[in-house]
């Protein structure tokens, strides 16, 4: 049986392979744009709330394989969620990605979220992560509407 590494690397590379809601949301409430000039990942990221409820996600743009997976994956988790919730879980993630590695201890609550818990053991690969995080900050509101890993 494959370990839980070789798991999380599989589910970050099939997302890259297969982004889920990798397109615009026309009539969306929420968007930003995001930059890492490092390694040139580009990400626009769309939210359709209602009520402080996200009802729809999506991005478009183009990156590495963590940067993709990192977008489509927040879609996925942010969908269905109140944005006080959001930003929590905003919170956690990037506690995940900079903590030191072995030092973060609540993997298990951050379900598919936690295939990027080994990122932090690649420094230069944390803002391909976070980029998409950083840009949910900008879309609700608590940033520019662009922003940038540098």
């Amino acid at each position: 049986m494959p370990d839980l590494r070789e798991l999380y690397q599989e589910l970050i590379l099939d997302h890259e392979k297969s982004p889920r809601n990798l397109r615009k949301i026309e009539d969306c409430s929420h968007e930003a744009s995001g930059f890492n000039p490092v390694c040139g990942d580009k990400v626009r990221l769309y939210l359709a709330c209602r009520d402080e409820v996200v009802v729809d996600a999506s991005f478009e743009g183009s990156g590495c394989a963590i940067s993709t997976a990192s977008a489509s994956m927040l879609t996925q988790a942010v969908i269905g969620k109140r944005v006080d919730e959001i930003r929590e879980l905003r919170c956690r993630v990037g506690e995940m990605l900079t903590a030191s590695p072995g030092e973060h201890t609540d993997i298990e609550s951050m379900g598919k979220l936690a295939a990027f818990s080994g990122v932090c053991e690649f420094p230069n690969r944390v803002k391909c992560a976070t980029l998409v995080w950083h840009t949910l900050d900008a879309a609700l509101g608590s940033k520019e509407k662009s922003v940038s890993t540098e």
